[in-house]
């Protein structure tokens, strides 16, 4: 993978992928020029402009960047819940309009979804139930979801009786039991502690690997995005728009635990901080200028 980096007219870094292109026909997600433009009262503030990227059927592709660049809304643009100020997002093909959310994609946010008075079982075939699907057979996927997920005996207890890790995993089995092609995450293990983090990420990956959705999640960890993705997109601070696009090339599968070890892992990070860390730099330089 060859990422070659140009200077825009601000000075900043402006990516250009010089790696493996993405063909029409591989592509799920495809973000052209994608601009968000938030009102206030007395001016107009973009969060985000000419952002650009796809990403490949089964791919799994974190987004980072700068606090408050526009991370999040990307991501929900992309899942139909804010519409673009420009630009425009396909989804396998299909234009995506707002508050229409394409077939086949699942969300799962930053704070878990279950639902308390549901036990685990029944919030995992909560979604399944609503689609119709007759009672044995959501008995049947519910509980090979279980098992694929470490969960066995665990069907009857209620969320409150569960670590976060563990109300974390079934948010995502959640998703998992309706069978999406795209699932979302918007920092799914920000809250969790590092050796729980870690449990979750290796469980992700085996999930993942099983079912091969693809993935686009938003993270603020570094470590994270490199040790579980195929590419990492670096994000500008405000208005956001893509400076680097870099590929994991590290083979698969890999172990979580032992990963950060490796010498192409502190070398692809190395890559990315060089651009993160000057960004992160340059947000800090503004808001310094701002406060005077």
């Amino acid at each position: 993978m060859i990422t070659a980096l140009a200077e825009d007219r601000t000075g900043l870094p402006e990516a250009k992928f010089t790696g493996t292109r993405s063909t029409a026909e591989s592509r799920m997600i495809d973000v052209a020029r994608l601009a968000k433009v938030y009102l206030t009262r007395t001016k107009k503030v973009w969060a985000v402009r000419d952002a650009t990227f796809a990403v490949r059927r089964g791919e799994f592709v974190s987004l980072v960047g700068p606090s408050g660049c526009g991370k999040s809304t990307i991501l929900n643009m992309i899942a139909s819940f804010l519409a673009p100020t420009d630009g425009e997002i396909r989804v396998n093909g299909k234009l995506v309009k707002e508050g229409v959310i394409p077939e086949g994609l699942g969300y799962i946010f930053q704070k878990d979804t279950v639902l308390p008075w549901y036990t685990v079982r029944s919030n995992i075939g909560l979604g399944l139930w609503y689609r119709g699907m007759p009672t044995r057979k959501i008995d049947e996927k519910v509980e090979s979801l279980l098992q694929l997920a470490g969960l066995q005996g665990y069907g009857d207890v209620f969320p409150h009786q569960l670590s976060g890790g563990m109300r974390q995993r079934v948010a995502l089995l959640m998703t998992l039991a309706c069978e999406p092609q795209i699932v979302l995450l918007d920092e799914p293990f920000g809250a969790l502690d590092t050796h729980t983090k870690v449990l979750l990420h290796r469980e992700l990956l085996e999930l993942w690997g099983k079912l091969g959705q693809t993935i686009v999640m938003v993270t603020h960890d570094l470590d994270e995005a490199v040790s579980l993705s195929d590419r990492v997109i670096v994000l500008s601070s405000p208005p956001s728009h893509v400076i680097l696009d870099h590929r994991v090339d590290i083979s698969r599968p890999r172990d979580v635990f032992t990963i950060r070890e490796t010498e192409a892992f502190a070398e692809h990070s190395q890559i990315i901080w060089r651009v993160l860390g000057r960004e992160f730099k340059h947000t800090d330089m503004i808001s310094e200028i701002v406060a005077q």
